[in-house]
């Protein structure tokens, strides 16, 4: 069993910066990847950010050059930096652990951009 907590949404203006994280309830050293995802309101789900167990990482063409996935291992969470955020990034975003059995989702948190 993984539980996970978004947390870092808010409301900002365009251009600024958020950094959200997710805290996993047991070390994610196992998970095969954990990704990012966000959903407006009678949208489509957007993969935004994934990392692999490796290291390596892949964003969503709409916020390549803005966003950025990292971990830290030792506190068991994983992060989205976003810069120079736009109106468009407005949704809830969604914390997804992709493990050997079905995969586990976060609450989510609301980013909210302003013009």
């Amino acid at each position: 069993q993984v539980q996970l907590v978004e947390s870092g949404g808010g409301l900002v203006q365009a251009g600024g910066s958020l950094r959200l994280s997710c805290a996993a309830s047991r070390s994610i050293f196992s998970f095969n990847a954990m990704s990012w995802h966000r959903q407006a309101p009678g949208k489509q789900r957007e993969m935004v950010a994934t990392i692999y167990s490796g290291g390596t990482t892949e964003y969503g063409d709409s916020v390549k050059g803005r966003f950025t996935i990292s971990r830290d291992n030792a506190k068991n969470t994983v992060y989205l930096q976003m810069n120079s955020l736009k109106p468009e990034d407005t949704a809830v975003y969604f914390c997804e652990a992709i493990v050997t059995g079905p995969n586990y989702w976060g609450q989510g948190t609301q980013v909210t951009v302003s013009s």
